[in-house]
């Protein structure tokens, strides 16, 4: 209807962060629309993770308050704390948090809402690529494997807002690519508003239509993710984290310098101690530097 809103979350918190260099004051104010994908980038220990941990409930804020629908998630004012499980948030956390003594299948089956079929979890499992191993415990998948279960089981909740923290990291270039199409596709199909943390810029730019930058634990960019991911790496000491990417920087006649992606960071095989290794780089001086 005409004069509706369409802010799915509002966020006004405040946390301080105990980080390596000192405390840090967590300081947010962020509104995030209906059906919205939004990148939260930002160099480590800046309060990505814990954002999405507030807002799932799982680590109380020190002030502030979160609206969601409408109705307060959290209020420091008026003592209001819902807990997790009445917040219709789904998280995909760094660790996995999967339950050990089920099955795959059984990890999202315990998820779904209640009514769903098994076969709605084994379609969710395929859309994942671990239909095979429905029946395998998470102690006898592989990390990716494990990631993509977790995926899968916040899935299976069908969350109103769904909440990634790095949920692709662990993942081969192929099973990557083959899960951010299925992110893409579920969002067309059904648009969840989303919070994804990432520190792969090209996933940014591929999966949301808005980012943020975290620094300091302030919010310091907030737009277009192609504009922001290009704004960052042209700046002189990029405070967007950009790791997994090789960059070619050329210097500027300000001062400045341009930063050009030519190719991705791939985790290494495991190796025995005193294995030969075969290494091959381009020479490593930068455009216009002797």
């Amino acid at each position: 209807m005409p004069g509706a809103t369409t802010t799915l979350l509002d966020l006004h918190l405040r946390k301080t962060l105990n980080c390596a260099t000192g405390p840090v004051l967590l300081d947010i104010d962020l509104k995030i629309e209906r059906g919205e994908t939004v990148a939260i980038l930002g160099p480590s220990g800046t309060g990505k993770t814990t954002l999405l941990r507030m807002i799932a409930g799982l680590t109380a804020p020190d002030d502030g308050r979160i609206t969601a629908f409408g109705k307060d998630w959290f209020d420091k004012t008026q003592g209001v704390s819902r807990p997790p499980r009445d917040r219709r948030a789904g998280m995909v956390f760094q660790d996995y948090a999967l339950f050990p003594n089920m099955s795959a299948l059984g990890n999202v089956c315990f998820a779904q809402r209640r009514g769903r079929s098994r076969s709605h979890a084994l379609a969710l499992l395929e859309r994942v690529g671990l239909q095979a191993l429905a029946g395998q415990r998470p102690g006898q998948l592989s990390g990716g494997q494990q990631q993509r279960l977790a995926l899968a089981r916040a899935l299976a909740a069908e969350p109103d807002v769904l909440l990634l923290d790095e949920p692709l990291s662990a993942l081969d270039n192929r099973m990557r690519a083959e899960l951010q199409d299925a992110l893409l596709s579920m969002q067309q199909s059904h648009p969840t508003t989303t919070l994804l943390v990432t520190h792969d810029p090209a996933e940014a730019r591929r999966l949301a239509k808005r980012a943020i930058v975290l620094e300091h634990g302030r919010i310091v960019a907030d737009g277009n993710p192609e504009t922001i991911v290009s704004a960052q790496l042209r700046s002189p000491a990029p405070s967007c984290d950009v790791e997994g990417f090789i960059l070619r920087a050329t210097p500027q006649q300000d001062g400045s310098a341009i930063y050009h992606i030519i190719g991705t960071r791939q985790p290494g095989k495991a190796l025995l101690p005193g294995s030969r290794v075969t290494l091959h780089a381009p020479p490593a001086t930068p455009d216009g530097l002797s």
